[in-house]
């Protein structure tokens, strides 16, 4: 069997750490499994040298960046190699260039186009234990880049597709997915397994273990993904193919995101295109609205509201004052965050909105927004309520039991 292994940050955070997980590598070759490594850097590292950069300037080349970063993973491959090979195993460290992978020209959020696996297969075939640098790559001029937030997950999960290996585990500090985060609602359980689907809409909503772009493309190559922890030896979560059984459990989750904004314009122009101006004008700026809410008036006007992250509330605010014509007045509100019910079960079963929205009004928690997918409730409402919510809908849905 071929498997591919990711190590995060904090999994290689020092030394030690680094020894922990060449003896879970080598115990994986010792049972006969092939076995390629993709490593983080170690935790901290990246931000280390993003401080150094600031030392010169706070507006350095993407270019410079991309070299400059890509070296933290490389550290740590090397180490892990050099950990591997003094306990008498046969590991490689390899480059995102000497791992043949290959993406486009956009420097600090690179896209992988291809990857060429000859150099792992050979390395493989002669019985090493490979170890790559994960969050990297070259265009095809040459050059070194990087692929941003969750970078090194995506390198895991393209490698396995490229090698065609039997599974790909992420291994972090979590032990796998929870039906909401443990620090808000100590009730609740780790699932067994989680489709792609109900795994992107929880990564998207909040939830950190893994960063959707990996999960995207897992599902898109067809990768039996699981997230595991690199401190114990519990069996995770397998993130795969939606099943039968996955549409017998109602709801798989609940999860809260408090990175919200809420931007309300009173008074809007009811006149066909005006919310493309806005919109368009918005995106132009590199704002990304997430849930929109419109209120028709009988007046000839209308109330539009969205939510945008709290990073870009403020950008928000000067964009729409400068949007100077159309709308009578406007409101913001960061103090708002996002409650989200997710589960393929919704789309077989009846009555889970409802349960969601009767959660709320028990507790006397006001929703302002609500957005609804084929598998997704989203309800955003005061950031006080948050975990609140949380708690309530958790037990509401007998996630815990």
């Amino acid at each position: 069997m071929l498997v591919v292994h990711k190590y995060g940050g904090t999994s290689v955070g020092d030394l030690e750490r680094i020894e922990n997980v060449a003896n879970r590598v080598a115990k994986v070759r010792d049972a006969g499994d092939d076995v390629v490594v993709v490593v983080s850097a170690m935790s901290g590292e990246t931000n280390k040298l993003i401080g150094y950069a600031d030392n010169f300037t706070k507006t350095p080349s993407k270019k410079a960046m991309d070299m400059l970063l890509s070296s933290g993973e490389r550290v740590t491959a090397a180490l892990l190699s050099i950990a591997l090979q003094s306990k008498g195993y046969d590991a490689v460290a390899m480059s995102g260039r000497q791992a043949g992978i290959v993406t486009d020209d956009e420097h600090t959020y690179a896209r992988i186009e291809s990857i060429d696996p000859t150099g792992m297969h050979n390395a493989i075939s002669e019985g090493k234990i490979v170890i790559v640098a994960g969050f990297q790559g070259v265009n095809k001029a040459g050059s070194v880049t990087t692929l941003g937030r969750g970078g090194s997950d995506l390198t895991a999960v393209a490698l396995a597709g490229a090698l065609k290996a039997d599974q790909c585990e992420i291994y972090s500090d979590v032990d796998g997915i929870y039906t909401t985060d443990p620090r808000i609602e100590p009730n609740a359980k780790k699932l067994d397994t989680i489709s792609y689907d109900e795994m992107l809409e929880l990564s998207s909503l909040g939830a950190k273990v893994l960063q959707n772009r990996s999960v995207e493309l897992a599902k898109k190559l067809g990768v039996k993904l699981y997230a595991k922890s690199s401190f114990s030896d519990n069996e995770g979560t397998l993130i795969s193919e939606e099943s039968d059984n996955m549409e017998e459990v109602l709801v798989a989750g609940v999860v809260l995101d408090k990175n919200q904004a809420r931007v309300t314009l009173r008074g809007v122009s009811d006149r066909p295109g005006i919310a493309a101006e806005i919109f368009t004008l918005l995106a132009e700026n590199n704002i990304n609205v997430d849930m929109i809410i419109q209120n028709m008036g009988t007046d000839g006007s209308t109330n539009l509201g969205f939510t945008v992250p709290q990073s870009d509330h403020e950008n928000a605010k000067k964009i729409m004052a400068a949007f100077d014509h159309d709308i009578e007045g406007m409101d913001f509100d960061n103090h708002v965050c996002k409650v989200s019910v997710v589960g393929v079960g919704m789309k077989s079963h009846s009555g889970v909105a409802a349960t969601a929205f009767t959660t709320m009004a028990n507790n006397n928690i006001n929703i302002n927004m609500i957005s609804t997918s084929e598998i997704k409730v989203s309800m955003v409402i005061d950031e006080k309520y948050g975990e609140l919510a949380i708690r309530t809908l958790h037990e509401a849905y007998a996630l815990d039991k």
